[in-house]
C-alpha cells in the first residue's frame, strides 16, 4: 500500500525579481530516510532550503510558486518558527551560535528547563530560574546521540570549529518535535574522522524515524550515507534517483552537465625555481581558542606552495592567525631576512603578506557591500590603490572606473557567478563568496599568501577553479602560497611540501609525493623523530 511521504515538494519555483533561481522542483522524502541534495554553487540548493525553512528573504522577495506538503498537509511557512513548529529543524552552513554562552545553553536556547517559584504566582513567569541540572541532562542526551566528546560547560568561543558544528546539530536533535532535519554542508568544517562520526550519527537518527536532507559537496559521503539523491543544476532537478543507481562520477556529471575527470590542477611541466627561505618561524606559540600553537618551527622557501594539514583543533589554523596578528602570539618570525612584528595586523600586510581566512563571512568579507568594493578594499586601504588625485593632489577620490574594471577582470578570471560587479556579496553562494575572498587577497599582490580552507563548502567544479588559480598565481607571478586545509588529498594535489600539526606542534614535514599513509601516521602522533623535517 502506498504511504504518504513525510515531505513532498511539488513544482516549486523561485525568482529574485528577473533572476529565476528555481524551476519546477519536485521530490519527496519518506520517514527514516536520508536524501542527498547536491549541485554546484548557485544551483539553487540554499534557496530551496530557505523556502522549506520559511526564511524571511523568501517572503520579502515575492514568495515562491508550487506547493510543499508535510505529512500530506500543505504548508506555507512565512518564518522559521512556523517550520520548527511543524517539526523541521535546520543546521545552516554558517554558524548561528552565541559565543559567550556555553554548549548546553546554546543547545537549549529558547527551550530551557525552568524552576517553578511561588513568586511567579504574583509576578508572572519572568521570575522563573533555570533548572541547570535538568538542562545538563537534556544537553548530554542530545550530545550522546552524536557520539562525540563535547563538554556542555565549555563556552562556544573556546571551541574549535568542528565542535561548533556538532553543537549546532545537537541543538536541533534536542528538540523532541523534530521530524525532518536539514543539514547544510555539515561536514565541510569537519576532519575525516569527525565526519565519519557524524555520518554514523545520521544513520542512527534515521533509524529512529527522523527524515534527513543532507546537502554536501563531498560526493563520496553522499553516496555512502544517503538512501536517495537529488541533483540540481541551474535551478532544476536533473537527477532524482536511489543511491544504488548512481555513482560519484554520475553525480558530478549531472551537477556540471559534462564529464568530470578530476578536481586536481593540470600537472603542467614545472619550470619553477624554488628559492631561499622566505619565511622563517622559530618557537612560535599562538593563543587561539581551539587551535592553540605551542612550539612551531618552519622554514618556507620562496616560490613554493607549502601545505599545513592536521586534525581539527591541533593548531594548523592558529599558525597563520598568529603570524597575521589575529591572535595573541609569541616567538620569532622573520620574513625575507627581516624580523616581523607579532600582534600587529598591519605589520605582515606592510611586509607583503596577505591571508584568506577560514571564516569568510565573519572575517573575510563585507557582506553588505558590493563584489567590487570587497575586492579592492584591502588594496585601497593598505596600499592607496584605486585613488586618483584632484585639485593638484590636495584630495584623492575613488577611481570608480578602475574599481569596476578590476572587479570585472576577477569575475571572469575566477568564474564568479553573479549579476555584475555591483551585486551585494551577501547574495552570492558560498563558493562564489570564497572566490571574492581570493580576488581580494590577489589584488594586494602579496609575496606570500596564507589561504585557509580555500575549498571548504564549495562544489567540485568550483574547487578545481580555486586550486587551478592558486597554482597559476604561484607559477606565473612567483607568489609563495601557504595552504592550510583539512583536505589532505587537495594538499597533496597542489603543494610541494606538507607539514602536519599535532597538539600544537609540527609532527613532521614531508614532500607531497609521499604516500597518504605516511601523513596519516603523522596525524596520529606516532611518527618517528626522523620525520620532523623535509
Amino acid at each position: 500500500m502506498e504511504t504518504t511521504p513525510l515531505l513532498r515538494v511539488e513544482g516549486v519555483g523561485k525568482a529574485y525579481y528577473s533572476n529565476v533561481v528555481l524551476k519546477n522542483i519536485t521530490f519527496s522524502l519518506e520517514e527514516g530516510r536520508i536524501l542527498g541534495v547536491v549541485g554546484e554553487n548557485g544551483a539553487g540548493k540554499s534557496t530551496l532550503m530557505n523556502i522549506l525553512f520559511g526564511m524571511s528573504v523568501i517572503e520579502k522577495t515575492g514568495g515562491y510558486t508550487g506547493s510543499i506538503f508535510v505529512n500530506g498537509e500543505e504548508v506555507h511557512f512565512r518564518r522559521p518558527k512556523d517550520a520548527l513548529n511543524a517539526g523541521i529543524g535546520m543546521v545552516h552552513q554558517e554558524f548561528s551560535l552565541i559565543p559567550g554562552f556555553t554548549v548546553t545553553e546554546n543547545i537549549l536556547l529558547n527551550r530551557e528547563s525552568l524552576n517553578y517559584t511561588v513568586a511567579e504566582e504574583v509576578f508572572g513567569s519572568c521570575l522563573r530560574t533555570l533548572n541547570r541540572p535538568a538542562m545538563t541532562t537534556r544537553a548530554e542526551s542530545a550530545i550522546k546521540k552524536l557520539n562525540v566528546d563535547l563538554d556542555g560547560e565549555t563556552l562556544i568561543a573556546e571551541l574549535p570549529v568542528g565542535h561548533k558544528q556538532f553543537t549546532e546539530i545537537a541543538r536541533e536533535i534536542a528538540n523532541s518535535s523534530t521530524k525532518i532535519l536539514v543539514l547544510d554542508e555539515p561536514t565541510a568544517v569537519l576532519t575525516e574522522s569527525e565526519a565519519d562520526i557524524l555520518l554514523a550519527s545520521m544513520r542512527r537518527l534515521a533509524d529512529a524515524g527522523i527524515a534527513i536532507i543532507f546537502i554536501s559537496h563531498r560526493l563520496n559521503e553522499v553516496l555512502t550515507i544517503c538512501d536517495d539523491i537529488v541533483v540540481l543544476r541551474d535551478g532544476e532537478v536533473v537527477l532524482n534517483t536511489p543511491t544504488a543507481q548512481t555513482s560519484v562520477r554520475g553525480m558530478a556529471a549531472a551537477m556540471v552537465g559534462r564529464k568530470v575527470e578530476s578536481i586536481a590542477p593540470e600537472n603542467n611541466e614545472d619550470t619553477r625555481l624554488i628559492g631561499e627561505t622566505l619565511l622563517e618561524v622559530d618557537h612560535l606559540w599562538v593563543d587561539m581558542p581551539g587551535e592553540t600553537v605551542r612550539n612551531v618551527n618552519l622554514a618556507i622557501r620562496q616560490g613554493e606552495i607549502f601545505g599545513i594539514g592536521g586534525l581539527a583543533g591541533q593548531g594548523k589554523l592558529g599558525i597563520a592567525n598568529g603570524i597575521m596578528g589575529l591572535a595573541p602570539a609569541g616567538g620569532t618570525v622573520r620574513f625575507d631576512g627581516k624580523p616581523l612584528a607579532l600582534n600587529q595586523p598591519s605589520a605582515p600586510l606592510a611586509a607583503g603578506i596577505s591571508a584568506v581566512s577560514e571564516d569568510r563571512r565573519g572575517v573575510g568579507l563585507l557582506l553588505e557591500e558590493s563584489i567590487a568594493w570587497n575586492i579592492i578594499f584591502s588594496a585601497m586601504q593598505n596600499q592607496g590603490k584605486f585613488l586618483k588625485p584632484l585639485a593638484g593632489g590636495l584630495v584623492r577620490v575613488r577611481d570608480e572606473a578602475a574599481i569596476c574594471a578590476c572587479a570585472q577582470r576577477y569575475i571572469a578570471d575566477l568564474e564568479i557567478k553573479c549579476v555584475n560587479e555591483l551585486q551585494i556579496v551577501q547574495e552570492l553562494s558560498g563558493g562564489n563568496q570564497q572566490k571574492v575572498c581570493l580576488a581580494k587577497a590577489f589584488e594586494t599582490n602579496p609575496r606570500l599568501l596564507f589561504v585557509a580552507e580555500p575549498t571548504r563548502g564549495i562544489d567540485v567544479g568550483a574547487k578545481k577553479v580555486v586550486l587551478d588559480t592558486l597554482q597559476r598565481y604561484n607559477r606565473e607571478f612567483g607568489m609563495t602560497i601557504v595552504m592550510v586545509s583539512s583536505e589532505l588529498e587537495e594538499l597533496r594535489s597542489i603543494c610541494d611540501r606538507i607539514a602536519i600539526t599535532d597538539r600544537g606542534r609540527i609532527a613532521g614535514i614531508l614532500p607531497a609525493s609521499e604516500p597518504s599513509e605516511n601523513f596519516g601516521i603523522l596525524m596520529m602522533g606516532t611518527a618517528h623523530e626522523g620525520a620532523q623535517t623535509a
